[in-house]
């Protein structure tokens, strides 16, 4: 560094207008409560079939299953969360959903587990509001998981049995996870879906094998990894602008933004992540002794 710039630079602090009394004044100013975050994974319940590969689930509006989710409900209401969001596309300036006004009737009518799970609690917690906090491509931009680009790359290079292998074991997967459905309350067939260890093991398996697909001038793999942290990025950045210092915010999302929005949550300066697992093997427990009742 110049020492005539080194120079400026010390004139400058000494100039400074923050004295002794300020300096001691901030160091002892109490800091900021964290904003807390759950992030509550969750396979699709009204799945519409925009993932790779997509479960077919029941019907959660059925009797039995409306217990089960009232149950989990239940649980999640004991950690008192101040806010909810849920992964759906907010029209407003503010992020609040419109749609939560019909909350009751709702209720009666869709599977959605925005609906189900984060219109219900936060109607059982009387909250006035329900924040959406998805984000998608508009009309014309590019896509937020452009697989399709992958898969061409692969088959032009050779590749594909990259592909075709990470697809044998996603269908695998999610077949085993349908086939226990049947016998699992509501609960129960979260908790793989709020697993710390599952989530970072198969966002790794998954995403970060991709990456393998590319050369010296495409990189497409590269660029799906990119476009999808990019959403997930833009999702926390709206559960930033609707958290105050002191909330307890929980996010009900699909399991596959898990990974990215529990990390932006735990590295982000304020911010502290709170583990959901807990209370939806809470739930699931709780699920088991009112079956055998």
């Amino acid at each position: 560094m110049p020492r005539t710039l080194l120079l400026f630079i010390v004139a400058l602090f000494a100039a400074s207008p923050l004295g002794a009394e300020d300096a001691v004044d901030t160091a002892s100013a109490a800091p900021a409560e964290p904003v807390r975050v759950m992030i509550l994974g969750s396979y699709h319940f009204a799945n519409p079939g925009r993932d790779m590969a997509n479960m077919q689930v029941d019907d959660v509006l059925a009797e039995r299953r409306q217990r089960e989710i009232a149950v989990l409900v239940e649980s999640l209401a004991r950690w008192q969360p101040t806010k909810i969001a849920v992964e759906t596309v907010a029209s407003t300036p503010d992020l609040t959903l419109a749609g939560y006004a019909r909350a009751e009737e709702l209720l009666g009518r869709s599977a959605n587990e925005s609906v189900q799970i984060g219109y219900r609690l936060a109607r059982m917690l009387d909250h006035g509001a329900v924040y959406g906090f998805d984000e998608q491509a508009e009309s014309g931009e590019p896509g937020y998981f452009p697989m399709g680009a992958v898969v061409a790359h692969a088959e032009k290079t050779g590749r594909i049995e990259v592909i075709e292998r990470l697809k044998r074991e996603i269908d695998a997967r999610i077949a085993d996870e349908q086939a226990r459905l049947a016998e699992q309350s509501i609960a129960e067939s979260l908790i793989v879906h709020n697993d710390p260890d599952r989530l970072d093991a198969d966002h790794d398996r998954f995403y970060y094998a991709l990456l393998a697909i590319g050369d010296a001038d495409e990189q497409p793999g590269a660029v799906l990894n990119a476009m999808w942290y990019m959403r997930n990025a833009k999702m926390f950045t709206k559960l930033m602008q609707v958290a105050e210092p002191g909330d307890r915010v929980l996010a009900v999302v699909g399991s596959g933004h898990a990974a990215w929005l529990r990390d932006l949550t735990r590295r982000m300066p304020g911010y502290e992540l709170v583990e959901s697992l807990p209370y939806v093997r809470a739930a699931a427990i709780a699920s088991q002794a009112g079956a055998e009742d």
